[in-house]
């Protein structure tokens, strides 16, 4: 099968781990080609061009955004299966084999790989490894084997193309813009796939791996706040096009299992874990309250948000 490799970018701020994250694609060894796709940045693009002569460098032609951006380059791929890595993101030796040879059957559509987080220092006590989740990290929940799941992550993934064009790519409407963590469209898209045709199924492959680049402001609770609010906004918006039953199957385990565990444990710790114990508690709690919300009335990528504060969000 040919292979295309897919990293989107949006911002200067990142261009040393774009560079890691392009340098990492070179050094797979497989992938017929890689496209970057620029979102929006006429100085980041020119750059880019000039710096990667060798990939397709391309403005994103459509709506601003993660989405847009993943969509771009979709429309242009050659390769039949489509690989996509996080700008801020390093493919370990052999992601990319590893996430071609999940295609072990015509049925599946979408592999995932996981996904460790690359700290600015320490591991922040805020974010157990439940939470990984919200630095776009693999997290305690997860499968720890090769199967089937609802999902993949967005920093590590592959889809075949013609079924993903089939169900119209990524939704716009739900896709990151910038830092705004609103998102969930690739648990959108894979949930898509399955009602599209029921055979469909989208497996995982742990030991396609990825380091994930953490910013410091994402080590602090307030983001853990923020990240969660988002979350559960997202949740709400995909449970409208997808049915809640589909949007919430691995949630309605994770927060009534995973969590209650997890913070059983941090209490049991006292005072040391008592940073994680109220993140766990704030994210569950946040998480629900954002869905409430987003339940309430469509909240969609590239609107004016506000904080629980009244702030608008950027």
């Amino acid at each position: 099968m040919s292979v295309s490799v897919v990293i989107c970018a949006y911002t200067l701020d990142r261009w040393d781990q774009l560079t890691l994250a392009m340098t990492s694609v070179s050094d797979q060894g497989v992938g017929d080609e890689t496209i970057l796709v620029i979102d929006h940045n006429d100085e980041l693009l020119r750059r880019a061009q000039a710096r990667w002569p060798e990939a397709r460098v391309l403005a994103n032609t459509g709506k601003q955004g993660l989405s847009g951006a993943r969509n771009t380059a979709l429309q242009v791929a050659d390769g039949e299966i489509v690989a996509f890595l996080d700008d801020d993101a390093v493919a370990e030796p052999g992601w990319l084999r590893t996430l071609v040879d999940g295609f072990i059957a015509p049925s599946v559509v979408a592999v995932g790989g996981s996904a460790v987080p690359l700290w600015p220092g320490d591991a922040p006590a805020v974010l157990p490894e439940e939470l990984l989740w919200i630095v776009g990290c693999s997290y305690r929940g997860l499968p720890t084997r090769p199967g089937p799941v609802r999902n993949v992550m967005g920093c590590s993934m592959a889809f075949r193309r013609d079924p993903l064009l089939a169900v119209g790519g990524f939704n716009t409407d739900t896709g990151r813009v910038g830092k705004l963590p609103i998102g969930c469209e690739e648990t959108e898209v894979c949930i898509k796939l399955r009602q599209l045709d029921p055979a469909h199924t989208v497996r995982y492959e742990p030991s396609a791996r990825v380091r994930h680049h953490v910013s410091p402001d994402r080590t602090r609770m307030a983001y853990v706040a923020h990240r969660s609010w988002c979350e559960g906004i997202s949740k709400a918006g995909i449970a409208r096009t997808v049915g809640r039953q589909d949007a919430l199957s691995a949630e309605s385990a994770y927060a009534s299992r995973v969590l209650p565990a997890a913070l059983w444990r941090e209490l049991r710790r006292g005072p040391q874990g008592a940073p994680a114990a109220t993140a766990i508690l704030l994210s569950l709690l946040l998480a629900g309250a954002g869905f409430l919300r987003g339940s309430i009335a469509p909240v969609r990528a590239g609107s004016p948000r506000r904080s629980l504060t009244g702030r608008t969000l950027a």
